[in-house]
């Protein structure tokens, strides 16, 4: 999550599957256990905060390459990283970032961009903040995602994105909508994913239908599990610092008018601080949320325009 802003994020997947139709359930073709896994792996002490251009920052790109490679993403282009330079904040200094793109060709080649980030703010004051919901949640919710659509063949080409720099003002995000690897008429949206697995109210948000309200009635056919709550809203303009129209990569998509649909929780006491460790993310929940952005792709994908 963008550390300028106090940012609620949902993520989604899946346990069990409902194929839009909402008729019949798609077979499970991942584990639980592997999205929590990478999940605690990329918010592990040895990542140190997952900060760029650090040593643990690039154990994660390694990882998440690896991942991308076992899942059978096909690279955008001749390779998963899209390298491009960016300036931190407090800083004049010019420094490299990575974007991870990976995709599944569907029947169409309008293309729906799934993303999350897989950056986060490093060590403070000798304490590794390690990000586990702030966005190794929302890293793991499109890892189970890939892996779920690699089997189930989308009707969208979809295209998975794990950005860089996102804590440093969405600059992995601007970097690539500034410069698509496919034209920008074939994109119909972005489906980003910050901050998905901890709430003690039981409620995931899906920002963005107050900006593109033909993407609400869709969303209002997402059958949710049980214990869950789905809420819309939280991207309105009145609302001031809970609209979350730009808090998240999401946000870099809107400025180029790419509709966009946000899946976060509200602000809890972990956010940003050392306590953003993988023991404190709800897993039951986080796992619901993950079989409800599932099932919401899953939906978009069969019923926006192809």
């Amino acid at each position: 999550m963008n550390q300028s802003f106090f940012l609620p994020r949902f993520l989604a997947g899946a346990l069990c599957i409902c194929s839009l139709s909402l008729t019949s359930c798609a077979q499970q073709v991942y584990e639980p256990s592997q999205i929590l896994k990478d999940v605690e792996i990329l918010a592990a002490d040895s990542l140190e905060g997952r900060l760029p251009n650090t040593p643990g920052h690039g154990k994660a790109q390694q990882y998440l390459l690896q991942r991308f490679q076992s899942i059978g993403l096909k690279p955008v282009g001749t390779q998963y990283q899209h390298a491009f330079t960016f300036t931190p904040r407090n800083s004049s200094i010019s420094q490299p970032g990575v974007n991870l793109v990976g995709m599944i060709p569907g029947k169409s080649e309008k293309v729906i961009v799934v993303s999350a980030h897989y950056d986060h703010v490093g060590i403070r004051n000798g304490k590794v903040y390690n990000g586990a919901d702030d966005d190794a949640s929302g890293i793991g919710a499109i890892l189970a995602l890939a892996t779920q659509f690699q089997k189930q063949k989308p009707q969208h080409t979809l295209v998975f994105v794990a950005f860089d720099a996102e804590e440093q003002g969405l600059q992995g995000s601007n970097a690539f909508v500034a410069n698509l690897p496919f034209a920008k008429e074939r994109v119909l949206l972005n489906v980003n994913l910050d901050m998905v697995s901890i709430s003690e109210k039981n409620e995931l948000y899906a920002a963005g239908t107050y900006h593109h309200p033909a993407l609400k009635p869709l969303l209002e056919q997402v059958k949710v599990p049980q214990g869950l709550h789905l809420r819309l809203g939280h991207d309105r303009p009145e609302q001031g610092p809970n609209d979350w129209t730009l808090q998240s990569d999401h946000g870099s998509f809107h400025r180029a008018q790419i509709p966009f649909i946000y899946f976060g929780v509200e602000d809890h006491p972990h956010y940003h601080q050392e306590t953003d460790e993988f023991r404190n993310i709800h897993q039951a929940f986080y796992l619901k949320a993950v079989e409800t952005i599932q099932r919401a792709v899953e939906v978009l994908d069969q019923q926006l325009p192809l």
